[in-house]
């Protein structure tokens, strides 16, 4: 395969020098051969100078700060190609995925963002996402490449530059965990499609298990993707179901405190879903309902 020019991938890190070495180790050698954009997230652990003296052909941005999930747009604003691909420091893109991803892309120009499939840790297990995602109860749009989704995982998601930059990114107010699913929604009220393309995939090797304070900030993330843009009442039922859980959980009681302490910023920032969004986003919570009884 010779290189492919059309799509950029952007890292994220955060004091994960070693992983993020072997990642960009992974993509280097990739056939596509596409240019890299590491964002290091205020790292103390010597990445930065590690990926200058080892790998100078990536382009690096230091932004001084921890900058979360948002790091990712500062890397999509500095991209020059058309499409944009995304990995964490544990995660990479299988050979002529990223070609795959650009060719469905070019076909399909409504197209802003595709969920790829996820194989998952040493043995390339399927991520039970994989199976979520192809299951969406959303309609299949004859323009889209596959089933229209809500939710994706962001190291496996390959992005229109231009439809992500006209969605203004990731939001800095969920910072990092859970964030997809508010891009997911903005990406859609904006009129671009968002689909699962299972021919395109994405290896995630996490280690070390689930990060301490995790869930945490992921049901806050909700409740305030909620806040940011479903109705009061679905917003307020969040709410009641963590302020529920948190009498008796420290995990629920801290995304409640976390909660009430962005609600203002994201009262400030909400902007309710176009109807036709909204029953989507209802289609997908009663599918979610169901499957959790």
């Amino acid at each position: 395969m010779t290189p492919d020019p059309r799509t950029t991938v952007v890292v994220i890190t955060h004091n994960r020098r070693d992983q993020l070495l072997q990642t960009l180790d992974r993509l280097a050698a990739l056939p596509e051969r596409p240019p890299v954009i590491v964002v290091d997230n205020a790292s103390t652990d010597g990445t930065p100078e590690a990926v200058a003296r080892l790998r100078p052909e990536v382009t690096l941005l230091a932004p001084g700060r921890n900058l979360g999930a948002p790091g990712r747009n500062l890397g999509v604003r500095h991209a020059r190609t058309a499409y944009v691909a995304f990995s964490d420091d544990d995660s990479w893109w299988e050979a002529g995925s990223l070609a795959r991803a650009a060719d469905v892309l070019d076909r399909h120009a409504r197209l802003g963002l595709l969920a790829a499939c996820v194989r998952v840790g040493p043995d390339a297990d399927p991520d039970p996402l994989n199976a979520l995602l192809a299951a969406s109860p959303l309609d299949h749009a004859a323009d889209l490449p596959g089933p229209q989704v809500l939710g994706f995982l962001a190291c496996a998601a390959v992005a229109r530059r231009d439809a992500y930059l006209q969605a203004g990114g990731y939001h800095p107010i969920l910072f990092l965990g859970g964030e997809e699913t508010l891009l997911a929604y903005d990406l859609t009220a904006l009129g671009w499609g968002v689909c699962h393309v299972p021919d395109v995939v994405a290896v995630h090797r996490p280690t070390g298990g689930v990060r301490p304070g995790r869930p945490a900030v992921q049901r806050r993330n909700a409740a305030l993707t909620a806040w940011l843009r479903r109705p009061v009442g679905v917003a307020a039922e969040h709410t009641r179901r963590l302020a529920a859980d948190a009498a008796r959980d420290p995990e629920a009681r801290q995304a409640l405190v976390g909660m009430f302490k962005r609600l203002p910023a994201a009262l400030r920032s909400r902007r309710p879903l176009p109807p036709t969004v909204e029953a989507a986003a209802r289609l997908l919570d009663a599918d979610e309902c169901e499957r959790g009884r």
